[in-house]
């Protein structure tokens, strides 16, 4: 399979990341996925996609600053692209990004009931936290 291009979303690239995110995203995500905001991701430099030499989007990982700590998700790899490696890459490359902005500490959200994702961060380093939880609400 060839090598794909890790890199920065651009705005042109928003549309193709919101099929990716149809086709492949968790089921346990529940976030409504809204083109504008795919787009400020993009914009501010928060979203890294990796794109196939065909120029097809076939991974995303959102990866964020809040100016104390950065946060990673919305990691998807295409199924018929996993196990490659890719996801692997836009880690290191989300990693980079945060470490460029200032990040010294980065959190990963990840549903705990997606055996699969929760071994590709165990493998890339990451260790659930075992004291801090996360609580939510909707507005």
């Amino acid at each position: 399979m060839p090598a794909v291009d890790v890199r920065l979303a651009r705005p042109e690239d928003v549309a193709a990341v919101l099929a990716l995110w149809a086709q492949a995203r968790s089921p346990l995500a529940q976030t409504n996925d809204r083109p504008a905001v795919v787009a400020r991701l993009a914009r501010d430099g928060a979203l890294v996609v990796a794109v196939g030499p065909d120029g097809v989007v076939v991974g995303t990982l959102i990866a964020a600053y809040d100016g104390w700590r950065g946060n990673m998700y919305r990691l998807v790899v295409a199924p018929a692209r996993r196990r490659r490696g890719i996801g692997r890459r836009l880690i290191e490359a989300g990693e980079e990004r945060l470490r460029q902005v200032g990040a010294r500490r980065v959190s990963a959200l990840v549903a705990r009931d997606d055996a699969v994702v929760n071994r590709v961060w165990e493998a890339a380093g990451y260790a659930a936290d075992p004291t801090l939880g996360r609580w939510v609400r909707n507005l």
